[in-house]
């Protein structure tokens, strides 16, 4: 990532100065692939991480497997979550594993304590540990079973770049990006599948597509609906309790998703319309250079880019404001400066 494909997005104050600033970038597109808006480098080529997650599950859902295993709209949208790892999300994978046939034990993703503080203090008070359906990918890697199992495939390797299962996902994602697969750049994501690099336009194109597949076979568009249609009615299971994604889902009412990756990656999809009568799917994705790795700053530019876009009412920034703008304080709660935006979209299409 090279100084001149990234911004200032987001600058925190201390007293009457600046004392730190994230920079990134980020790219708004239509699903007619126009370059809506942008800030940085659109071409900014970086790790989706989770976010790719809706295209992870697309392959299974395209091939019918959600009718297949009897899966409801909850458990797709658990397909492609980064979750807390609350009882009620394992209550949910648990039930998807049952379905299959296969259990927590193939599961290829590790283990780590749940981002749910609470659920993870209760466990340490039970004398009880983590296990992979805690593991917030426990979702996408039980979905990577189910597509083994539905087609017959090997379970023990599912994850194998070469596996048929892997080798679907990589060639539906750059469809969806429009690329070509030997354009995507691979890597090894936190929980060990396969993960992609493009720019993020292209990121933004496949988000776009997400809400508004205009063009695509009707296999395509029909699974592309049911992934939207379950995420952004079930954004409880995509991320948790008090999480940027989950809230903003809950707020926009099914005609927004949002999904948040690691290291400072998000995308959102919204609906044909949201923008104004006749407007048609918009896709976002940006990065934030220096990985966000306490969190603060990509919520608050996704709700920055959503306000200047016009997404957003009154009441729905208002039910933001832990994300949006804020007050810093010190441990003894008093207040030391602010988080703040500090970039405007460059418009590009009217």
């Amino acid at each position: 990532m090279q100084s001149d494909q990234v911004e200032a997005l987001i600058e925190c104050t201390r007293g009457p100065i600046v004392e730190s600033i994230h920079f990134g970038a980020l790219a708004v597109v239509t699903s007619h692939a126009e370059l809506l808006a942008s800030y940085g480098d659109p071409q900014l080529t970086t790790f989706l991480r989770s976010s790719a997650k809706p295209f992870q599950a697309l392959p299974f859902i395209e091939r019918g497997g959600a009718e297949h295993f009897g899966l409801s709209d909850r458990e797709v949208a658990l397909l492609c979550a980064s979750h807390s790892g609350t009882d009620e999300h394992v209550a949910v994978v648990s039930s998807i594993q049952q379905k299959i046939g296969a259990g927590e034990e193939h599961l290829l993703c590790g283990v780590h304590n749940p981002f749910h503080e609470p659920t993870s203090q209760a466990l340490f008070l039970r004398g009880e540990k983590p296990t992979s359906n805690r593991h917030n990918c426990s979702g996408k890697h039980t979905g990577m079973l189910a597509h083994a199992v539905m087609r017959g495939l090997p379970v023990e390797d599912y994850i194998n770049p070469q596996h048929p299962v892997q080798q679907s996902i990589l060639r539906a994602f750059a469809e969806m990006c429009d690329l070509q697969p030997n354009e995507v750049i691979q890597g090894v994501d936190g929980c060990s599948a396969p993960n992609f690099a493009v720019p993020l336009f292209n990121a933004a194109y496949a988000m776009a597509r997400l809400a508004d597949p205009v063009g695509l076979p009707a296999r395509r568009a029909a699974a592309l609906q049911h992934i939207f249609r379950s995420m952004a009615a079930n954004g409880d299971m995509v991320a948790g309790p008090g999480r940027f994604d989950t809230l903003i889902m809950a707020l926009m009412g099914g005609k927004l998703v949002a999904k948040a990756g690691a290291e400072g990656y998000q995308v959102i999809s919204i609906l044909p319309g949201v923008l104004g009568a006749g407007s048609p799917g918009i896709g976002i994705a940006f990065k934030i250079a220096d990985g966000d790795l306490n969190g603060r700053a990509r919520p608050l530019v996704g709700v920055e880019i959503l306000r200047q876009l016009g997404v957003l009412s009154a009441e729905q920034i208002t039910g933001l404001a832990g994300f949006d703008r804020r007050a810093l304080y010190n441990w003894r709660k008093l207040t030391v400066g602010e988080i703040r935006p500090c970039f405007a979209v460059e418009k590009l299409v009217s």
